[in-house]
């Protein structure tokens, strides 16, 4: 068995500062107290009690006489304030990469900010970062509960956005490609521990190339049950403390083996559970006897064995495998297809070829595994598909740093996020635990790497081609689309995007495409021009019946009369909104009679006005109103009445 250690594995810059700084003073003699276990390592803290560093919980609970060290973690500045009320000598342990974040949760409360915090809200690093805040302080665990307080009226706001350093890497890019999206104006701080982002990582890479990881580390320490979640993505995982709690079974069958810690497990721990595990290898070395004894166990990790289903229930299958020991299938070891129902995939009776896993004498169970059995069949398909091009279909089972996690008859398969789509930065969310068409690009051993872009780009080369074989001007389309800019919309009308200009969106006057259409909309579009040399197309969406100026033209006829908004005021006069689309002008000499200085004078934006048509240059796109019109049309209309009254007086 092969054991690899982590290098990044071990204390962290801050938690070795804050260990030796406490060693140091309970070495000269001090009476020395730690504000909360300095630090979450049961073990490291059982260590410095016995040196006589005692924990206290709060300011009010430290003795007289006792310096009191303030952790790694920090605190706010409440408990700054009520130490220095009881006169404590303080000795400051903060981590720099904490501090560095308490002094942007008070610049957010000075500049008017709204202060995201990404992390665990009981933490005392989180609770010590809002102490630091001056403003308004939101914090989130996940995505889901940072969608949960994106208020629209949030998102509006100035936000500074900051992580507690041992926050897991993907659930803050997760975050931060949201907020980058959905707020307005905000402000992120990567403030993840440059030592937690090596950590998390090292971890990862090493969970993919071993068949188990050991992460070592109180179960109290954030960062170590984050290393543990990362590990666990790829392969079996151990959490443990100490030595103590491995007893060498855990390694049946095991290759190859990664060791990591947490940043508050020290080395001396470490070092007893690589001892502890290099002595199960040399232990692995049998007598003679003991080998031929070994060989006679019918059950062993890794054989294949045939069994006939027993029982069904919807977390696991029970089968008989022929011996004294009761065969279980999980549901996780059954397919990684999320919509598959063990009930309706198997029943009572059905005869199964599985992989053991792993044996329990003790309990008398075995743990087998149909997708690993598959997997061995589906190593050869794999590489074969490799080879010849052939695209397969895989399913998705999460997606991690870097890209997607998905599995082909039973092989697991890494999609770089580069392979994952045809657009850089595309969410890749939607894809987990759906089925995607891929080709397999790379196929060494237990290292298989595929790609989803081939395939679309596949597809897109050919439906590209369809299209230019028959594009021609004027035809119409149903695209979807696709992208915003600030002069136009692409919208994806077959294997092709073609550019809607946004002149051509709308017969108003906009200022944005995002007034008209948003990304994913499904609209009607029509082929303006081609460009088959360099392949662009223009595209046109807005219709002709649409067209305000043949409204104008067949609704109000030269001398209408209507009442009308003005839309704005120039030197010259004032421009009225006659139809959407089309604003018409009141020259300042067809205001009125008099003598117009200063057209704010007599009108302001807003103001109802009744006018006349006066002209319409339907070529230039030009509409003239008059409202001094009015007043003259009014004495002859009077007049034309009491002509009318006094005729019928007279009769």
């Amino acid at each position: 068995m092969e054991i690899i250690r982590a290098k990044t594995a071990g204390f962290c810059f801050g938690v070795d500062r804050a260990v030796r700084m406490t060693e140091q003073l309970a070495e000269e003699g001090r009476r020395v107290a730690t504000l909360g276990p300095l630090i979450h390592n049961p073990q490291c803290v059982a260590a410095l009690a016995r040196r006589g560093v005692i924990t206290v919980d709060a300011p009010d609970q430290l003795p007289e006489n006792y310096e009191v060290v303030i952790r790694s973690h920090g605190v706010g500045e409440d408990v700054y304030a009520a130490l220095q009320k009881r006169g404590a000598t303080i000795h400051d342990a903060t981590c720099p990469f904490v501090a560095k974040i308490q002094k942007i949760a008070a610049k957010a409360g000075k500049e008017g900010a709204l202060l995201l915090i990404a992390g665990d809200k009981n933490h005392p690093e989180v609770q010590g970062i809002v102490g630091h805040a001056t403003g308004a302080v939101q914090v989130f665990a996940d995505l889901d509960q940072l969608k949960a307080i994106s208020t629209p009226e949030i998102c509006q706001k100035l936000v500074f956005v900051v992580a507690q350093t041992t926050y897991e890497v993907t659930k803050w890019l997760e975050s931060t490609e949201f907020i980058k999206k959905v707020y307005t104006n905000p402000r992120i701080f990567d403030t993840i521990c440059s030592a937690t982002w090596a950590r998390q990582q090292e971890a990862e890479e090493l969970a993919r190339s071993c068949d188990l990881m050991v992460v070592i580390g109180g179960r109290g320490s954030s960062n170590t049950q984050k290393l543990v979640r990362v590990a666990q993505r790829h392969c079996r995982t151990l959490a443990i403390e100490t030595a103590e709690e491995l007893s060498g079974e855990e390694f049946g069958g095991v290759q190859r083996v990664g060791v990591t810690a947490g940043a508050s497990t020290p080395s001396s721990i470490i070092e007893e559970v690589l001892n502890k595990m290099s002595e199960v290898v040399q232990n692995e070395e049998m007598s003679f006897e003991e080998m031929i004894e070994q060989s006679l166990k019918p059950i062993f990790n890794g054989k294949v064995v045939t069994g006939i289903v027993t029982g069904v229930s919807p977390s696991e299958i029970t089968v008989d495998i022929g011996t004294k020991q009761t065969g279980f299938v999980a549901a996780s070891e059954w397919s990684d297809d999320p919509t598959v129902k063990l009930e309706d995939a198997v029943k009572k009776g059905d005869e199964l070829e599985l992989v053991v896993i792993k044996v329990n004498d003790q309990e008398g169970t075995v743990a087998l595994s149909k997708k690993r059995f598959e997997a061995k069949a589906g190593q050869a398909e794999v590489e074969k598909a490799a080879e010849e091009g052939t695209i397969l279909e895989a399913t998705i089972s999460e997606q991690v740093k870097g890209g997607l996690v998905g599995y082909v008859k039973g092989v697991k398969v890494f999609i770089p996020a580069s392979q994952a789509s045809l657009r850089r930065g595309e969410d890749l969310a939607p894809l987990v635990k759906q089925k995607v068409r891929i080709k397999i690009i790379e196929c060494s051993g237990r290292r298989v790497i595929g790609s989803i872009r081939a395939v679309l780009a596949e597809e897109q080369a050919a439906k590209r081609e369809a299209f230019w074989a028959e594009a021609e001007e004027g035809r119409h389309y149903q695209g979807v689309v696709k992208n915003l800019t600030d002069y136009g919309a692409f919208v994806d009308i077959g294997g092709v995007d073609g550019l809607v200009h946004i002149s051509e969106l709308s017969w108003d006057r906009i200022k944005h495409p995002s007034e008209v259409v948003k990304v994913g909309d499904v609209i009607d579009v029509y082929i303006k021009s081609l460009d088959r040399e360099n392949g662009k197309v223009s595209l046109g969406y807005k219709k002709a019946e649409d067209n305000p100026w043949e409204r104008l033209r067949t609704e109000y006829p030269l001398g209408t009369v209507f009442t009308a908004p003005v839309v704005s005021i120039t030197k010259f006069g004032a421009f009225v909104r006659v139809l959407p689309g089309i604003d018409g002008l009141v020259h300042i000499s067809e205001i009125s009679n008099e003598r117009v200085e200063k057209v704010s004078d007599v009108l302001k934006v807003g103001d109802e006005v009744k006018v006349k048509l006066i002209e319409a240059d339907f070529d230039k796109h030009r509409v003239g109103l008059s409202m001094k019109a009015l007043l003259n049309d009014a004495p002859a209309a009077a007049e034309a009445d009491s002509v009318v009254a006094s005729s019928e007086d007279a009769e």
